[in-house]
């Protein structure tokens, strides 16, 4: 489709009348654990070295970022801030077709917008939790949308989150601020031009540019629905056009993935948990060790191992000998290794001493990692693996996960949501009280009695700090 045609929409109107249809209450549902998830990722990414280079890097930025309670705040300065957390310790939730991460830069700048409502508003309430949960769930559609339109050619050097991530942030604001149809595709038009992000990052493992990239996206995006709120015109062809999005950075762009609604429910609906401490990429393969290890499998009685996935995998994780957390969070070896010998893996399984551990360093070596042409083919659909044991003794154990745990296919129970959200937060060292009102916050968010404004305050207040 062309942007050129003065008779047909471009994929960005189209996009725009598609986010301005109804959500529900099992929308808002689905949205408000989507938040927790976020918040459990940002709690504890709040107590990393990148977090507080991201404070100190802001400080005195209109007084956001750092700002305790009773502090003023600058919406545009937070959502920088916040959208630096939730993607630092790689637990947040994933869309496999786009192959990127909404909640990171779609709750933040939501966040933001509804604290910018906020900051207009007579008596200080500013968006609802039913508003901003309904900006969460279109910014999720915008943003997964287009990362399913962008094609492979793009992944291979851009990080999706990063380039698809400002449509997303500018749908969800675009929503909270009530802007019109016209106004959103300005909004979405404004973000697009702003997109970046290099996957250069994942060859140096000291950088953390990747938590910039999230960081800028919920920023640009809040900043185009700023813009465009206040008559500031964006691009109407950002997508499809000659010299727009896709044609200069998709070799392989599939602009019908952005307004072909083939069915009536919104993506968020898609949108895998992720419940390992490690690269998505990673987690059929340790579903497959814990399956293993459930079935008897002892770690001591393996005499050699071999990971069978698709190719991705292997570009961004096959790392046998990693030396660093980040290293350890994208190596199949280390996280199998650790989930044959201890079970499911937690935090401190990808740090410090357990790299060095000689029992988890001895299994490390006896395990391999190779594509295979089956899973391959039905990725990105379908993120599976296998993993294939050669016992001492000559026996063999074979286990096949087609869909890791916390996709739709497979999905997560609630329980485990919940867990994962209070082990992070211990992590990000809250306390039980704060912890369950967080908890409790976020989950009440859909009903009549929600409160959005008691939650951004328990966030500025110290969980985020």
């Amino acid at each position: 489709m062309s942007g050129q045609s003065q008779n047909r929409p471009t994929a960005t109107e189209i996009l725009a009348d598609r986010l301005a249809g109804p959500v529900t209450a099992a929308d808002r549902e689905k949205a408000a654990l989507c938040v927790l998830d976020w918040a459990g990722c940002a709690v504890a990414g709040a107590a990393s070295p990148a977090a507080a280079a991201m404070r100190a890097g802001l400080a005195g930025a209109g007084e956001g970022a750092g700002a305790g309670a009773g502090r003023k705040t600058d919406p545009l300065t937070d959502v920088l801030y916040w959208g630096a957390l939730g993607n630092v310790l790689e637990m947040d939730d994933v869309d496999k077709r786009a192959l990127l991460h909404p909640g990171p830069v779609v709750v933040p700048a939501a966040l933001a917008a509804a604290a910018d409502t906020a900051a207009g508003s007579a008596d200080d309430a500013g968006a609802d939790g039913r508003r901003f949960l309904n900006g969460v769930v279109r910014g999720y559609e915008a943003v997964i949308r287009i990362g399913r339109a962008v094609g492979p050619d793009h992944y291979r050097f851009w990080h999706n989150t990063g380039t698809c991530g400002p449509f997303g942030a500018a749908a969800a604001a675009a929503s909270i601020f009530d802007l019109d149809t016209e106004k959103t595709v300005w909004a979405l038009g404004l973000a697009g031009t702003q997109a970046s992000g290099f996957w250069q990052t994942r060859h140096e493992p000291a950088s953390q540019a990747k938590q910039l990239h999230t960081a800028r996206a919920a920023h640009s995006g809040l900043m185009a629905a700023r813009l465009a709120a206040n008559g500031f015109v964006g691009v109407k062809a950002i997508l499809e056009g000659p010299q727009g999005f896709f044609a200069a950075t998709c070799g392989d762009a599939d602009p019908m993935a952005v307004v072909d609604f083939d069915r009536a429910g919104w993506a968020v609906h898609d949108v895998s948990v992720k419940p390992w401490p490690a690269c998505r990429h990673a987690h059929a393969a340790i579903d497959a060790a814990l399956a293993l290890r459930a079935g008897g499998v002892d770690a001591g009685d393996v005499e050699r191992a071999v990971i069978r996935t698709y190719g991705d995998a292997l570009v961004f994780c096959d790392k046998p000998s990693p030396e660093d957390v980040l290293s350890a969070k994208f190596s199949l070896q280390h996280s199998v290794a650790v989930s044959l010998l201890n079970g499911p893996p937690r935090l401190d399984d990808f740090e410090g001493p357990a790299l060095a551990d000689p029992a988890i360093r001895a299994l490390r070596g006896k395990i391999a990692a190779a594509e295979d042409e089956a899973y391959s083919r039905r990725y990105p659909a379908r993120f599976g693996a296998a993993l294939d044991i050669v016992l001492v003794g000559g026996g063999r154990r074979t286990v096949e996960i087609p869909d890791a745990l916390g996709d739709p296919e497979n999905p997560p129970p609630r329980d485990l949501v919940l867990d994962k959200a209070r082990m992070l937060m211990a992590h990000g060292g809250l306390d039980t009280d704060k912890m369950e009102n967080l908890i409790s916050c976020a989950l009440s968010l859909p009903e009549p009695d929600g409160s959005l404004k008691a939650f951004l305050e328990m966030l500025k207040s110290g969980a985020l700090q």
